[in-house]
């Protein structure tokens, strides 16, 4: 039998219960060896009858010392209810134990003999009793009592005793494929894959199962570092002409200020790339504000004095237009031309710049998903800028590099991602990062509040717009919940625009607009026709509104501190002081701890790094195309020294071509499904 086989090639799983299993997404042998348990009930502690406690599963040796006796109980209508009665003892008491249903149970269930039973004592001072206790003889392998049992994740219809038996038939007829080369498996002292599997599933004790998980963490951790090895082996082997001129001083001498020194180091780093005979793959990671733009410019230059073409996409028509607005005029004077391409351009317009793109009559275009239509064809593209990364599928960004050979590719985050989590998901790039915010940037002073200081806060909004400032109140939520007592935006801007500031100018944006919506509600906000824009996180990235001082948040336990800290940085960005007001009721201590964390630094990467403990990597992306790997055992916040162990074993064993076929076609799944951008 195949690992590829259907479950249904198991005694015992027919079609009703395959379904049930396919819920569970478990369609394959493969699919159930890899349905690791989720938790784990240690009954290999033993206690006495006495030492019970109640409401507290156990397990304990008795001996049987009543007959057990099945009384039938007529139900009108329906099957007779059975309750099949004993008592059981040990040297220190006696026990009443009470079957529902299960007759069965009298007759292997002997007087004078000994079991292990494992149930939870109910009662009372009045008496205490057992109900449907799980029991089994000593002569054997404890498999429900004196083990650690394995707890799976279940589905209406599937019992963790249907998916257990099932998991163990699997282990008995099918050998799991072996996916480390011997060598690693030496040299890191690591199980063998089925006595990995047959551990997890089965484990005999803690070292056992902790010996088991870090294989197995491991293998996953291989697996990608193998594909991201690949991918880069694939990418240095390409041929580039290098570029010839890398003079910067006109540029410089064209900035109105002094580039920062980690600006003037990353632009270094990206200028070696391009004089060397590699494509350039390279992640310039950066805080709020720490000049990633000029980065990018710098970049743009560079290949523009060199004849080549150069496409900068962005995830929204506003920040395209931002983006466009700024280079625009820095870039004319020097020569470079510029054009800005989104869908909201009459088609007369769009048509014209694509047919001058074409002809090579831009060096810099600039624009949205514009930018990965077929009609937009390229005379020369050799640099790809993809500005906020994680807001485009990766087959996007395959897609716009595909229009030019073998383009240099240059990826900027204004997420702050911690370096162990980046060597994941950007484990293929070169990673710089931009670590300096620029001199006279005044901090954001934040505070954490409840609804106590509401009045206090509308106040502070009045007096914010009295000195001609703007506010952003942050909802969780557009519309209401019946379940959960959030600030919705709809509702929200409608109190505040009919009761509480009647003569200020409130606006409300969300995700659920359209796009042109979106985008005039922003643009009238950014020209200041409002005073106060209630918003979901759409704003969240890349919106440049200089008057803006102040940002509240509403029910800000619901965000992640990642999230958070990318919504206080829409503010802070002109010459005012910026104040970010984070409200929440919410009492518990860890939360509220997390939240004074990002009240008490601005520091974008300590605040990453505190969030990815607490909340795990999900947190930074939120959704599986933004390319965030699926691990089923590892763990990227706590597993930190076995990605490393396995990401340097993953590099030997591709640079000496010994990565067993099981794991190559595994990795060549992963490339095909568009887990990783190969340029």
């Amino acid at each position: 039998m195949a690992l590829t086989d259907s479950i249904r090639t198991l005694t015992g799983i027919g079609p009703k219960k395959a379904e049930l299993f396919a819920k569970l997404g478990i369609f394959t042998i493969g699919d159930l060896l890899r349905f690791y348990p989720r938790d784990y009930e240690d009954r290999t502690q033993l206690v006495p009858i006495m030492a019970l406690e109640p409401d507290k599963p156990a397990c304990f040796i008795a001996s049987v010392v009543t007959t057990p006796h099945t009384h039938r109980i007529p139900k009108p209508g329906q099957r007779a209810l059975e309750l099949t009665k004993l008592t059981v003892a040990d040297h220190t008491g006696r026990l009443n134990l009470t079957f529902f249903n299960a007759s069965y149970t009298a007759e292997r269930l002997q007087k004078g003999e000994t079991y292990c039973f494992y149930g939870t004592l109910v009662g009372d001072y009045l008496g205490y009793a057992m109900t449907n206790p799980l029991f089994e003889p000593l002569d054997g392998e404890g498999k429900v009592t004196r083990c650690i049992c394995p707890i799976y994740s279940l589905t209406a219809g599937l019992t963790n005793k249907v998916v257990t038996q099932a998991v163990q038939a699997a282990l008995q007829n099918h050998a799991p494929t072996e996916m480390l080369p011997q060598g690693v498996l030496d040299a890191y002292h690591l199980l063998d894959a089925p006595t990995a599997y047959q551990s997890i599933h089965a484990p005999k004790t803690h070292e056992e199962l902790e010996e088991a998980k870090r294989r197995l963490i491991f293998e996953e951790f291989f697996l990608f570092s193998a594909a991201l090895s690949i991918v880069r082996t694939k990418r240095t082997v390409q041929e580039k002409h290098p570029y010839q001129n890398t003079d910067m001083q006109v540029f410089y001498r064209s900035l109105p200020f002094r580039l920062t020194g980690a600006q003037s180091r990353v632009i270094n780093e990206i200028l070696q790339d391009f004089v060397s005979c590699k494509p350039m793959s390279r992640l310039v990671q950066g805080d709020v504000g720490s000049g990633k733009t000029m980065v990018a410019a710098a970049a743009a230059y560079c290949a523009a004095k060199n004849g080549k073409q150069v496409a900068l996409m962005a995830p929204t028509e506003i920040l395209a237009k931002q983006h466009y607005d700024r280079l625009m005029p820095l870039f004319q004077p020097l020569g470079v031309r510029c054009a800005l391409l989104t869908g909201s351009q009459k088609l007369s317009e769009k048509k014209e710049i694509r047919q001058t793109l074409a002809d090579g009559g831009f060096d810099l275009i600039i624009g949205t998903h514009a930018l990965l239509s077929d009609t937009t064809v390229f005379q020369n593209l050799d640099l790809v800028i993809a500005d906020e990364q994680h807001r485009f599928g990766v087959a996007q960004r395959a897609k716009l590099l595909s229009k030019g050979s073998s383009p240099h590719l240059l990826i900027m985050s204004a997420t702050p991602i911690p370096r162990t989590l980046a060597l994941i998901l950007y484990g293929d790039l070169d990673v710089s990062v931009i670590d300096e915010l620029p001199p006279g940037r005044e901090p954001v002073e934040s505070f954490l509040v409840d609804e106590r200081y509401r009045t206090r806060l509308n106040a502070f909004i009045r007096k914010q717009t009295e000195e001609n400032h703007q506010t952003f109140i942050v909802c969780p939520a557009i519309e209401e919940s019946e379940t959960e007592s959030l600030k919705a935006a709809e509702i929200w801007a409608q109190t505040l625009k009919q009761t509480v500031f009647p003569n200020l100018r409130v606006a409300l944006l969300h995700g659920k607009m359209k796009g042109a919506e979106k985008d005039a509600v922003m643009q009238a906000f950014a020209a200041h026709k409002y005073d106060i824009l209630v918003s979901t996180t759409v704003i969240e990235v890349g919106v440049d509104v200089p008057n803006a001082t102040l940002m509240v948040v509403e029910n800000a336990d619901r965000f992640g501190l990642s999230q958070l800290h990318q919504l206080r940085g829409r503010i802070g960005r002109g010459g005012a002081k910026s104040y970010c007001i984070l409200v929440s009721d919410h009492q518990n201590a860890e939360t509220r701890q997390r939240l004074k964390a990002l009240c008490s630094t601005t520091d974008g990467f300590r605040i990453a790094q505190e969030d990815l403990k607490l909340r795990g990597p999900g947190d930074f992306f939120g959704a599986r195309q933004h390319g965030l790997p699926t691990f089923r055992v590892a763990n990227l916040a706590t597993d930190m020294t076995v990605l490393q162990q396995a990401q340097e074993a993953a590099a030997i064993a591709v640079a000496n071509n010994d990565v067993p076929d099981a794991l190559l076609a595994q990795v060549q799944q992963l490339l095909e499904n568009g887990e990783f951008a190969m340029n």
